[in-house]
């Protein structure tokens, strides 16, 4: 039996126009000119006989048809690129995760051999980047991210806030100069990442003066700086969710009770179709249950069940907002 189908190389262009509300965003996330993009959907438009979109000078929005007609859209274009990826040999049983190399190596990296037990027949690739995710040309299912929580275009849901810290190696506490109180900083060296949040910060909360801030060597890797502090060779401001591992085996400890709550938090993003796939829906529900277990502990921040089960979504560029890793000084 013949079907009636719209045209189909008119689909994409309305569904990210749809998406990003925008027909210069569109493009650009497909690679073509905003007028190819326009005239696509103009097309798709006259071919069903009906107006999806309304065109203002700088934006679009979508009309009730449109708002129906674009939720298809988006999951049969879905379905496709599964049925694509299995054609061609690839399992879906692949999931693509985005984060930085800070919480990858210190929080996701030795927590992922529970989930491969668990979960045998999923493979998770883990990318570490500072990139923009969108989730379209990236090949990106799910990304976890440090950040404010508004992500434009996508789900977002808590997984853990964090504290920032003074951390050091037990050996520190003792000696000729023992590290008893702030004022002790004085005398030890500070160890540095590149990481927003640094020791002038906390000092200045803290209300301590008269310890140079800016001193003591500075590593580009967290892991690395993490590493300094473990063999003694300094104190270290540290973020909780990436020293949790340390602190519970005794290799750092915290010289003082003083901590600095972040205004930011780790969240996991995704586009809400992702979960439609069971393996990202089966990599998701540990995430968030292995950093409720964390909380248990007391060694993170989680967020509570209701609001971790819930989500938020909001709508807008997907691209923009959907990966973007905390800013680094210098």
């Amino acid at each position: 039996m013949r079907r009636r189908l719209p045209p189909l190389s008119t689909l994409p262009s309305f569904e990210a126009t749809a998406r990003l509300l925008s027909f210069s965003r569109a493009a650009d996330e497909l690679g073509v000119t905003h007028g190819a993009v326009s005239r696509a959907v103009r097309n798709l438009e006259d071919q069903l006989g009906v107006r999806l979109m309304i065109r203002a000078t700088r934006s679009v929005r979508l009309t009730p048809a449109g708002v129906s007609f674009a939720a298809e859209v988006a999951d049969a274009l879905e379905r496709l690129a599964v049925a694509a990826s299995t054609a061609a040999g690839r399992s879906s049983s692949i999931v693509n995760v985005s984060t930085i190399d800070s919480f990858a190596a210190r929080w996701l990296m030795p927590r992922l051999p529970r989930f491969r037990r668990a979960h045998s027949g999923i493979d998770v690739r883990v990318s570490m980047s500072e990139r923009l995710a969108d989730f379209v040309n990236d090949g990106i299912d799910l990304a976890i991210r440090c950040g404010g929580g508004r992500y434009p275009g996508m789900t977002s849901e808590l997984l853990m806030t964090e504290d920032h810290f003074p951390v050091c190696s037990p050996k520190l506490l003792q000696g000729r100069r023992p590290l008893r109180s702030p004022a002790d900083l004085l005398r030890h060296t500070l160890l540095h990442d590149v990481f927003t949040v640094d020791w002038a910060v906390w000092l200045q909360s803290a209300g301590i003066e008269h310890v140079h801030s800016q001193r003591g060597p500075t590593f580009l890797s967290s892991d690395h700086a993490i590493q300094a502090a473990v063999r003694g060779e300094g104190v270290i401001l540290g973020r909780s969710a990436l020293i949790a591992d340390e602190l519970a085996s005794g290799r750092l400890v915290r010289p003082f009770e003083f901590k600095l709550p972040a205004s930011f938090a780790y969240y996991a993003v995704y586009p809400a179709r992702a979960l439609k796939r069971a393996s990202v829906k089966a990599f998701r529900d540990w995430l968030i249950a292995e950093a409720r277990t964390e909380a248990k502990r007391g060694r993170v921040t989680s967020a509570p069940a209701t609001a971790a089960a819930a989500g938020r979504s909001v709508p807008g560029r997907a691209g923009q907002g959907a990966a973007r890793a905390v800013r680094r000084r210098g």
